[in-house]
Protein backbone atom coordinates (compact mmCIF):
# COMPACT_ATOMS: atom_id res chain seq x y z
CA UNK A 1 0.00 0.00 0.00
CA UNK A 2 0.98 3.40 -0.50
CA UNK A 3 1.49 5.39 2.29
CA UNK A 4 0.22 9.11 1.08
CA UNK A 5 2.26 12.44 2.42
CA UNK A 6 0.41 14.22 4.99
CA UNK A 7 1.05 17.59 5.39
CA UNK A 8 0.03 21.09 6.51
CA UNK A 9 -0.30 23.24 3.98
CA UNK A 10 -1.53 26.73 5.77
CA UNK A 11 2.47 27.57 6.03
CA UNK A 12 2.88 27.27 2.30
CA UNK A 13 -0.81 29.56 1.95
CA UNK A 14 0.40 32.35 3.54
CA UNK A 15 4.09 32.06 2.07
CA UNK A 16 2.12 31.82 -1.53
CA UNK A 17 -0.48 34.14 -0.81
CA UNK A 18 1.45 36.27 1.83
CA UNK A 19 -0.51 39.92 0.07
CA UNK A 20 -3.74 38.06 1.16
CA UNK A 21 -5.58 38.09 4.37
CA UNK A 22 -9.20 38.54 3.20
CA UNK A 23 -11.37 37.44 0.68
CA UNK A 24 -14.62 38.93 0.24
CA UNK A 25 -16.91 36.33 -2.12
CA UNK A 26 -19.84 38.13 -4.61
CA UNK A 27 -22.31 35.10 -4.90
CA UNK A 28 -20.96 32.70 -1.86
CA UNK A 29 -23.71 30.68 -1.60
CA UNK A 30 -23.06 29.09 -4.97
CA UNK A 31 -22.39 25.04 -4.75
CA UNK A 32 -18.57 25.82 -6.05
CA UNK A 33 -18.34 28.86 -4.42
CA UNK A 34 -19.36 28.14 -1.21
CA UNK A 35 -16.92 25.06 -0.83
CA UNK A 36 -14.00 27.30 -1.63
CA UNK A 37 -14.84 29.65 0.66
CA UNK A 38 -15.08 27.11 3.15
CA UNK A 39 -11.44 25.48 2.41
CA UNK A 40 -9.96 29.16 2.81
CA UNK A 41 -11.71 29.71 5.74
CA UNK A 42 -10.20 26.73 7.61
CA UNK A 43 -6.64 27.43 6.23
CA UNK A 44 -7.14 30.59 8.26
CA UNK A 45 -8.03 33.41 5.91
CA UNK A 46 -10.79 36.27 6.45
CA UNK A 47 -13.72 35.10 4.27
CA UNK A 48 -16.99 37.35 3.93
CA UNK A 49 -19.17 37.28 0.97
CA UNK A 50 -22.72 38.18 -0.07
CA UNK A 51 -25.46 36.43 -1.75
CA UNK A 52 -29.27 37.11 -3.51
CA UNK A 53 -30.41 35.27 -1.19
CA UNK A 54 -30.24 33.00 2.27
CA UNK A 55 -30.16 29.29 1.74
CA UNK A 56 -28.73 26.00 3.83
CA UNK A 57 -24.96 26.53 1.91
CA UNK A 58 -24.92 30.36 3.38
CA UNK A 59 -26.39 29.09 6.39
CA UNK A 60 -23.59 26.38 7.17
CA UNK A 61 -20.83 29.29 6.00
CA UNK A 62 -22.09 31.30 8.62
CA UNK A 63 -21.90 28.59 11.58
CA UNK A 64 -17.91 28.53 10.15
CA UNK A 65 -18.00 31.78 10.90
CA UNK A 66 -17.97 33.57 7.87
CA UNK A 67 -20.44 36.75 7.73
CA UNK A 68 -22.60 36.75 4.58
CA UNK A 69 -24.73 39.61 3.59
CA UNK A 70 -27.69 39.05 1.64
CA UNK A 71 -28.07 41.61 -0.99
CA UNK A 72 -24.66 43.01 -2.55
CA UNK A 73 -23.57 46.60 -1.40
CA UNK A 74 -20.24 48.36 -2.33
CA UNK A 75 -19.35 48.78 1.23
CA UNK A 76 -19.32 44.77 1.28
CA UNK A 77 -15.74 44.53 0.01
CA UNK A 78 -14.10 47.03 2.55
CA UNK A 79 -11.23 45.83 4.16
CA UNK A 80 -11.22 43.01 1.25
CA UNK A 81 -7.42 42.00 -0.61
CA UNK A 82 -9.38 40.17 -2.98
CA UNK A 83 -12.54 39.20 -4.77
CA UNK A 84 -13.54 36.29 -5.90
CA UNK A 85 -16.36 36.21 -8.06
CA UNK A 86 -18.68 33.55 -9.53
CA UNK A 87 -19.76 33.59 -13.40
CA UNK A 88 -23.76 34.62 -12.07
CA UNK A 89 -22.35 37.85 -11.50
CA UNK A 90 -23.25 40.62 -13.46
CA UNK A 91 -20.92 43.23 -14.72
CA UNK A 92 -22.82 46.33 -13.33
CA UNK A 93 -22.61 44.20 -9.70
CA UNK A 94 -22.01 47.18 -7.28
CA UNK A 95 -19.35 45.11 -5.17
CA UNK A 96 -17.90 44.12 -8.38
CA UNK A 97 -17.83 47.79 -9.37
CA UNK A 98 -16.49 48.87 -6.13
CA UNK A 99 -13.99 46.08 -6.33
CA UNK A 100 -12.75 47.66 -9.83
CA UNK A 101 -12.47 51.04 -8.31
CA UNK A 102 -10.38 50.38 -5.36
CA UNK A 103 -8.11 48.08 -7.91
CA UNK A 104 -8.70 45.15 -5.97
CA UNK A 105 -7.63 41.66 -7.61
CA UNK A 106 -10.73 40.42 -8.97
CA UNK A 107 -10.51 36.31 -9.63
CA UNK A 108 -12.97 33.74 -10.97
CA UNK A 109 -14.13 30.96 -9.18
CA UNK A 110 -11.69 28.62 -10.79
CA UNK A 111 -8.82 30.49 -10.77
CA UNK A 112 -9.49 30.50 -6.79
CA UNK A 113 -9.42 26.59 -6.97
CA UNK A 114 -6.41 26.66 -9.10
CA UNK A 115 -4.53 28.53 -6.87
CA UNK A 116 -5.93 25.96 -3.80
CA UNK A 117 -5.12 22.95 -6.38
CA UNK A 118 -1.26 24.04 -6.85
CA UNK A 119 -0.71 23.48 -2.80
CA UNK A 120 -1.65 19.96 -3.43
CA UNK A 121 -2.09 17.00 -6.09
CA UNK A 122 -4.95 17.84 -8.01
CA UNK A 123 -7.72 14.95 -9.18
CA UNK A 124 -10.23 16.65 -11.70
CA UNK A 125 -13.58 16.20 -13.23
CA UNK A 126 -14.47 17.40 -16.30
CA UNK A 127 -17.91 16.09 -18.28
CA UNK A 128 -20.88 17.39 -19.25
CA UNK A 129 -22.70 14.98 -16.65
CA UNK A 130 -21.86 12.95 -13.93
CA UNK A 131 -18.68 15.51 -12.39
CA UNK A 132 -20.37 15.48 -9.03
CA UNK A 133 -20.96 12.04 -8.61
CA UNK A 134 -17.79 11.12 -9.85
CA UNK A 135 -15.84 13.43 -7.58
CA UNK A 136 -17.57 12.59 -4.62
CA UNK A 137 -16.86 9.01 -5.21
CA UNK A 138 -13.39 9.53 -5.82
CA UNK A 139 -12.96 11.76 -2.97
CA UNK A 140 -15.24 8.66 -0.74
CA UNK A 141 -12.65 5.91 -1.73
CA UNK A 142 -9.43 8.36 -0.84
CA UNK A 143 -11.27 9.03 2.36
CA UNK A 144 -11.74 5.47 3.22
CA UNK A 145 -8.26 4.47 2.35
CA UNK A 146 -7.37 7.01 4.92
CA UNK A 147 -5.55 9.53 2.38
CA UNK A 148 -7.67 12.40 3.84
CA UNK A 149 -7.88 14.23 1.22
CA UNK A 150 -9.55 18.25 0.57
CA UNK A 151 -12.17 18.22 -1.73
CA UNK A 152 -14.26 20.60 -3.37
CA UNK A 153 -17.66 19.13 -5.31
CA UNK A 154 -20.89 20.67 -6.35
CA UNK A 155 -23.41 19.18 -4.23
CA UNK A 156 -23.88 18.06 -0.96
CA UNK A 157 -22.05 14.21 0.23
CA UNK A 158 -25.00 13.72 2.35
CA UNK A 159 -22.36 11.40 4.58
CA UNK A 160 -20.74 14.89 5.89
CA UNK A 161 -23.80 17.67 4.86
CA UNK A 162 -20.69 19.31 3.15
CA UNK A 163 -19.49 19.90 -0.25
CA UNK A 164 -16.14 20.73 0.72
CA UNK A 165 -13.57 19.48 3.20
CA UNK A 166 -9.45 20.56 4.04
CA UNK A 167 -7.91 17.55 4.62
CA UNK A 168 -4.15 16.82 5.72
CA UNK A 169 -3.50 14.25 2.69
CA UNK A 170 -1.58 15.68 -0.77
CA UNK A 171 -4.70 15.03 -2.89
CA UNK A 172 -7.37 17.74 -3.72
CA UNK A 173 -10.12 16.37 -5.69
CA UNK A 174 -12.15 18.78 -7.43
CA UNK A 175 -15.16 19.26 -10.38
CA UNK A 176 -13.63 20.90 -13.69
CA UNK A 177 -16.60 23.26 -15.16
CA UNK A 178 -16.74 23.82 -18.76
CA UNK A 179 -20.13 25.99 -18.34
CA UNK A 180 -18.04 29.50 -18.90
CA UNK A 181 -14.49 27.69 -20.56
CA UNK A 182 -13.16 28.18 -16.79
CA UNK A 183 -11.31 24.77 -16.21
CA UNK A 184 -8.58 26.05 -18.49
CA UNK A 185 -7.45 27.85 -15.54
CA UNK A 186 -6.92 24.45 -13.83
CA UNK A 187 -3.51 22.46 -13.81
CA UNK A 188 -3.96 19.17 -12.37
CA UNK A 189 -2.18 15.96 -12.36
CA UNK A 190 -5.24 13.52 -13.06
CA UNK A 191 -7.53 14.56 -15.11
CA UNK A 192 -11.32 12.50 -15.60
CA UNK A 193 -13.49 13.67 -18.70
CA UNK A 194 -16.58 11.44 -18.32
CA UNK A 195 -18.61 12.52 -20.95
CA UNK A 196 -18.76 15.85 -24.08
CA UNK A 197 -22.67 16.27 -24.74
CA UNK A 198 -24.55 19.41 -26.37
CA UNK A 199 -24.73 22.09 -23.52
CA UNK A 200 -23.35 25.52 -22.46
CA UNK A 201 -22.93 26.60 -26.60
CA UNK A 202 -23.47 29.70 -25.90
CA UNK A 203 -20.33 29.78 -24.17
CA UNK A 204 -18.53 28.15 -27.32
CA UNK A 205 -20.24 30.59 -30.01
CA UNK A 206 -22.82 27.70 -30.55
CA UNK A 207 -19.78 25.44 -31.94
CA UNK A 208 -19.86 21.83 -30.38
CA UNK A 209 -16.62 21.40 -31.71
CA UNK A 210 -14.87 24.45 -30.61
CA UNK A 211 -16.18 22.83 -27.07
CA UNK A 212 -14.37 19.30 -27.87
CA UNK A 213 -11.59 21.62 -28.91
CA UNK A 214 -11.87 23.10 -25.22
CA UNK A 215 -11.57 19.12 -24.16
CA UNK A 216 -8.39 18.58 -26.03
CA UNK A 217 -6.61 21.95 -24.33
CA UNK A 218 -7.83 21.04 -20.86
CA UNK A 219 -6.06 17.48 -21.31
CA UNK A 220 -2.88 19.12 -22.33
CA UNK A 221 -2.95 21.26 -18.99
CA UNK A 222 -2.29 18.26 -17.35
CA UNK A 223 2.33 17.83 -16.82
CA UNK A 224 3.18 15.17 -19.24
CA UNK A 225 3.62 12.45 -16.06
CA UNK A 226 -0.16 13.16 -15.92
CA UNK A 227 -3.13 11.12 -16.26
CA UNK A 228 -5.52 11.77 -18.49
CA UNK A 229 -9.00 8.78 -18.15
CA UNK A 230 -11.68 8.86 -20.40
CA UNK A 231 -14.46 7.23 -20.93
CA UNK A 232 -15.01 5.15 -23.63
CA UNK A 233 -18.60 4.64 -23.55
CA UNK A 234 -18.99 8.08 -24.49
CA UNK A 235 -18.72 8.18 -28.49
CA UNK A 236 -17.43 11.94 -27.90
CA UNK A 237 -15.08 11.67 -25.42
CA UNK A 238 -13.77 8.75 -26.83
CA UNK A 239 -13.02 10.27 -30.10
CA UNK A 240 -10.30 12.86 -28.56
CA UNK A 241 -7.83 10.45 -26.85
CA UNK A 242 -6.07 10.03 -30.72
CA UNK A 243 -5.20 13.82 -29.97
CA UNK A 244 -4.31 13.86 -26.09
CA UNK A 245 -0.48 13.89 -25.92
CA UNK A 246 -0.02 12.47 -22.04
CA UNK A 247 -1.09 9.00 -20.77
CA UNK A 248 -4.38 8.03 -21.30
CA UNK A 249 -6.59 4.80 -19.18
CA UNK A 250 -9.92 4.62 -20.59
CA UNK A 251 -13.04 3.02 -18.65
CA UNK A 252 -16.43 1.65 -19.36
CA UNK A 253 -18.19 -1.37 -20.29
CA UNK A 254 -17.08 -1.45 -23.81
CA UNK A 255 -14.67 -4.32 -24.29
CA UNK A 256 -11.94 -1.76 -26.12
CA UNK A 257 -11.64 0.14 -22.46
CA UNK A 258 -8.48 -0.64 -20.29
CA UNK A 259 -10.66 -0.75 -16.90
CA UNK A 260 -14.32 -2.76 -17.43
CA UNK A 261 -17.22 -2.98 -15.81
CA UNK A 262 -18.76 -6.27 -16.73
CA UNK A 263 -21.16 -8.70 -14.96
CA UNK A 264 -23.43 -5.25 -14.75
CA UNK A 265 -26.75 -5.99 -12.74
CA UNK A 266 -29.19 -3.50 -10.54
CA UNK A 267 -31.20 -4.97 -7.98
CA UNK A 268 -33.07 -2.22 -5.84
CA UNK A 269 -31.42 0.57 -4.99
CA UNK A 270 -27.51 -1.32 -5.91
CA UNK A 271 -25.55 -1.96 -8.67
CA UNK A 272 -23.29 -4.56 -8.83
CA UNK A 273 -20.51 -5.84 -11.19
CA UNK A 274 -17.26 -6.56 -11.61
CA UNK A 275 -14.29 -4.28 -12.46
CA UNK A 276 -11.26 -5.90 -14.94
CA UNK A 277 -8.21 -3.61 -14.75
CA UNK A 278 -4.62 -4.41 -15.90
CA UNK A 279 -2.41 -5.96 -14.01
CA UNK A 280 -4.67 -6.84 -11.20
CA UNK A 281 -7.35 -9.61 -10.68
CA UNK A 282 -11.43 -9.10 -11.52
CA UNK A 283 -12.54 -7.72 -8.46
CA UNK A 284 -16.67 -7.67 -7.39
CA UNK A 285 -18.16 -4.37 -6.31
CA UNK A 286 -21.26 -2.78 -4.82
CA UNK A 287 -22.18 0.53 -5.41
CA UNK A 288 -25.24 1.98 -3.08
CA UNK A 289 -27.28 3.83 -6.39
CA UNK A 290 -28.66 2.67 -8.72
CA UNK A 291 -28.43 3.21 -12.56
CA UNK A 292 -25.65 2.28 -15.64
CA UNK A 293 -24.87 6.29 -15.77
CA UNK A 294 -23.97 5.73 -11.59
CA UNK A 295 -21.90 2.83 -12.67
CA UNK A 296 -19.56 4.62 -15.14
CA UNK A 297 -19.31 7.21 -12.75
CA UNK A 298 -17.90 5.00 -10.18
CA UNK A 299 -15.92 2.97 -12.43
CA UNK A 300 -14.04 6.94 -13.21
CA UNK A 301 -13.33 7.07 -9.80
CA UNK A 302 -12.07 3.47 -9.37
CA UNK A 303 -9.84 3.77 -12.86
CA UNK A 304 -7.84 6.83 -10.79
CA UNK A 305 -7.62 5.57 -6.89
CA UNK A 306 -6.49 1.94 -8.51
CA UNK A 307 -4.07 4.12 -10.63
CA UNK A 308 -2.71 6.18 -7.56
CA UNK A 309 -2.89 2.69 -5.53
CA UNK A 310 -5.70 2.56 -3.40
CA UNK A 311 -6.30 -1.11 -2.33
CA UNK A 312 -8.64 -3.06 -3.37
CA UNK A 313 -10.75 -3.62 -0.11
CA UNK A 314 -10.80 0.20 0.20
CA UNK A 315 -12.09 1.15 -3.18
CA UNK A 316 -15.20 -1.76 -2.57
CA UNK A 317 -15.57 -0.40 1.01
CA UNK A 318 -16.43 3.18 0.18
CA UNK A 319 -18.78 2.13 -2.92
CA UNK A 320 -20.88 -0.11 -0.79
CA UNK A 321 -20.79 2.61 2.16
CA UNK A 322 -21.58 5.32 -0.60
CA UNK A 323 -24.23 7.73 1.51
CA UNK A 324 -24.71 9.55 -2.05
CA UNK A 325 -24.60 13.36 -2.99
CA UNK A 326 -27.52 15.54 -2.35
CA UNK A 327 -30.04 16.14 -5.58
CA UNK A 328 -28.46 13.13 -7.36
CA UNK A 329 -31.23 10.48 -7.29
CA UNK A 330 -31.44 11.75 -3.44
CA UNK A 331 -34.71 9.28 -1.51
CA UNK A 332 -36.29 12.27 0.45
CA UNK A 333 -39.21 10.16 1.71
CA UNK A 334 -42.81 9.51 1.51
CA UNK A 335 -45.56 12.05 0.96
CA UNK A 336 -48.88 10.92 2.43
CA UNK A 337 -51.83 12.06 -0.16
CA UNK A 338 -55.45 10.69 0.03
CA UNK A 339 -53.84 7.62 2.34
CA UNK A 340 -51.86 6.47 -0.23
CA UNK A 341 -47.95 6.58 0.28
CA UNK A 342 -45.37 7.72 -2.68
CA UNK A 343 -41.93 7.57 -2.16
CA UNK A 344 -40.08 10.94 -3.00
CA UNK A 345 -36.88 11.33 -5.15
CA UNK A 346 -35.20 14.39 -6.07
CA UNK A 347 -32.70 15.05 -8.45
CA UNK A 348 -30.73 17.57 -10.51
CA UNK A 349 -30.91 16.50 -14.04
CA UNK A 350 -31.84 19.25 -16.17
CA UNK A 351 -30.07 18.06 -19.51
CA UNK A 352 -32.24 15.41 -21.80
CA UNK A 353 -29.33 13.11 -21.38
CA UNK A 354 -29.38 13.38 -17.59
CA UNK A 355 -32.99 12.96 -17.51
CA UNK A 356 -33.16 9.94 -19.88
CA UNK A 357 -30.75 8.46 -17.57
CA UNK A 358 -32.45 9.49 -14.14
CA UNK A 359 -35.27 7.82 -15.76
CA UNK A 360 -34.14 4.48 -16.34
CA UNK A 361 -32.57 4.42 -13.04
CA UNK A 362 -35.65 4.98 -11.01
CA UNK A 363 -37.82 2.35 -13.48
CA UNK A 364 -34.76 -0.20 -12.42
CA UNK A 365 -35.07 0.39 -8.77
CA UNK A 366 -38.58 0.39 -8.92
CA UNK A 367 -39.95 -1.66 -11.33
CA UNK A 368 -43.72 -1.64 -10.44
CA UNK A 369 -44.26 1.80 -10.19
CA UNK A 370 -45.84 3.88 -12.21
CA UNK A 371 -43.40 7.28 -12.80
CA UNK A 372 -44.37 10.72 -11.66
CA UNK A 373 -42.39 13.52 -12.73
CA UNK A 374 -42.16 16.88 -11.61
CA UNK A 375 -39.74 18.97 -13.89
CA UNK A 376 -38.66 22.76 -14.43
CA UNK A 377 -36.46 23.64 -17.09
CA UNK A 378 -33.76 25.88 -16.64
CA UNK A 379 -32.19 28.30 -18.59
CA UNK A 380 -34.10 29.53 -22.36
CA UNK A 381 -31.18 29.21 -24.35
CA UNK A 382 -30.93 25.17 -23.27
CA UNK A 383 -34.69 24.65 -23.73
CA UNK A 384 -34.43 26.42 -26.97
CA UNK A 385 -31.25 24.68 -28.16
CA UNK A 386 -32.66 20.90 -26.91
CA UNK A 387 -35.96 21.40 -27.00
CA UNK A 388 -37.16 18.43 -29.21
CA UNK A 389 -34.40 16.27 -26.42
CA UNK A 390 -36.66 17.07 -23.79
CA UNK A 391 -40.02 16.45 -25.59
CA UNK A 392 -38.80 13.07 -26.42
CA UNK A 393 -36.97 12.46 -22.91
CA UNK A 394 -40.12 13.84 -21.02
CA UNK A 395 -42.72 11.73 -23.14
CA UNK A 396 -41.29 8.95 -21.87
CA UNK A 397 -43.21 9.08 -18.16
CA UNK A 398 -46.22 8.39 -16.93
CA UNK A 399 -47.41 11.33 -15.66
CA UNK A 400 -45.99 14.92 -15.77
CA UNK A 401 -45.77 18.51 -13.87
CA UNK A 402 -44.45 20.69 -15.83
CA UNK A 403 -43.10 23.94 -14.54
CA UNK A 404 -42.20 27.23 -16.24
CA UNK A 405 -38.31 27.92 -17.27
CA UNK A 406 -35.96 29.02 -14.33
CA UNK A 407 -34.59 32.02 -16.28
CA UNK A 408 -31.27 32.02 -14.07
CA UNK A 409 -30.49 35.81 -15.27
CA UNK A 410 -31.92 34.89 -19.21
CA UNK A 411 -34.10 36.83 -20.65
CA UNK A 412 -37.02 34.92 -22.43
CA UNK A 413 -36.98 33.46 -25.70
CA UNK A 414 -39.96 33.16 -27.68
CA UNK A 415 -41.13 28.97 -28.42
CA UNK A 416 -38.49 28.16 -25.26
CA UNK A 417 -40.91 28.70 -22.65
CA UNK A 418 -42.46 26.10 -20.41
CA UNK A 419 -45.99 26.20 -21.90
CA UNK A 420 -43.81 26.00 -25.24
CA UNK A 421 -42.79 22.93 -23.88
CA UNK A 422 -45.61 21.75 -22.37
CA UNK A 423 -48.06 21.89 -25.62
CA UNK A 424 -45.26 19.70 -27.74
CA UNK A 425 -44.89 16.97 -25.18
CA UNK A 426 -48.96 16.82 -25.45
CA UNK A 427 -48.71 17.16 -29.39
CA UNK A 428 -46.72 13.97 -28.71
CA UNK A 429 -49.67 12.44 -27.46
CA UNK A 430 -48.12 10.31 -25.30
CA UNK A 431 -48.08 12.09 -21.59
CA UNK A 432 -50.70 14.92 -21.17
CA UNK A 433 -48.64 17.27 -19.16
CA UNK A 434 -49.91 19.54 -16.15
CA UNK A 435 -48.46 23.02 -16.48
CA UNK A 436 -47.65 25.36 -13.62
CA UNK A 437 -45.96 28.72 -13.24
CA UNK A 438 -43.99 28.41 -10.11
CA UNK A 439 -42.81 25.47 -7.40
CA UNK A 440 -45.28 26.77 -5.16
CA UNK A 441 -48.42 25.75 -7.10
CA UNK A 442 -47.41 21.99 -7.16
CA UNK A 443 -48.58 21.07 -4.08
CA UNK A 444 -52.15 22.23 -5.17
CA UNK A 445 -52.24 19.91 -8.54
CA UNK A 446 -50.72 16.95 -6.97
CA UNK A 447 -53.55 15.64 -5.41
CA UNK A 448 -55.82 15.92 -8.32
CA UNK A 449 -53.48 13.89 -10.00
CA UNK A 450 -53.40 10.81 -7.74
CA UNK A 451 -56.09 8.48 -6.98
CA UNK A 452 -58.90 9.45 -4.04
CA UNK A 453 -59.13 7.56 -0.50
CA UNK A 454 -61.46 5.20 -1.84
CA UNK A 455 -59.67 4.56 -4.74
CA UNK A 456 -56.89 1.50 -5.19
CA UNK A 457 -54.01 3.41 -6.12
CA UNK A 458 -51.30 1.51 -8.56
CA UNK A 459 -47.79 1.98 -6.42
CA UNK A 460 -46.35 5.38 -7.43
CA UNK A 461 -43.07 7.11 -7.21
CA UNK A 462 -42.67 11.05 -7.23
CA UNK A 463 -39.57 12.19 -9.05
CA UNK A 464 -39.05 15.91 -9.01
CA UNK A 465 -36.34 16.75 -11.17
CA UNK A 466 -34.08 20.38 -11.88
CA UNK A 467 -31.62 22.94 -11.58
CA UNK A 468 -33.35 25.71 -10.74
CA UNK A 469 -35.61 26.98 -7.28
CA UNK A 470 -37.64 23.64 -7.83
CA UNK A 471 -34.60 21.79 -5.70
CA UNK A 472 -36.53 23.56 -3.02
CA UNK A 473 -39.82 21.46 -3.69
CA UNK A 474 -39.29 18.37 -1.90
CA UNK A 475 -39.03 20.26 1.44
CA UNK A 476 -42.14 21.75 0.57
CA UNK A 477 -44.10 18.65 -0.27
CA UNK A 478 -43.30 17.06 2.37
CA UNK A 479 -43.94 19.42 4.72
CA UNK A 480 -47.41 19.36 2.94
CA UNK A 481 -48.05 16.22 2.75
CA UNK A 482 -46.85 14.87 6.00
CA UNK A 483 -47.56 10.83 6.95
CA UNK A 484 -50.53 12.31 8.79
CA UNK A 485 -51.76 13.92 5.87
CA UNK A 486 -55.15 13.42 4.70
CA UNK A 487 -55.17 15.24 1.55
Amino acid sequence: MINPVMIDHRPVAEIRMRRVRQLHFVGIGGAGMSGIAEVLKTLGFTVTGSDVAESAAVARLRALGIEVWIGHEAGHVTGADVVVISTAVKVDNPELLAARELRLPIVRRAEMLAELMRFRIGLAVAGTHGKTTTTSLLAAILAEAGWDPTYVIGGKLLSSSSNARLGRGEYLVAEADESDASFLHLQPHVAIVTNIDADHLETYQGDFERLVDHFVEFMHNLPFYGLAVICADDPVAARIVPRIGRQVLTYGVEQSADVRATKVEESGFCSRFTVEAPDTPPFACELAMPGRHNVLNALAAITVAHDLGVPIHAIQQALNGFQGVGRRLERRGQLVIHGHAYPLIDDYGHHPREIEATIQAVRSAWPDHRLLVIFQPHRFSRTRDLFEDFVRALSTVDQLVLLDVYPAGESPIAGADGRSLARAIRNRGVVDPVFVTEADEVPGVLPDMLPSTTESAAPTLILTLGAGNVGSLPALLLGRFAEVSDA
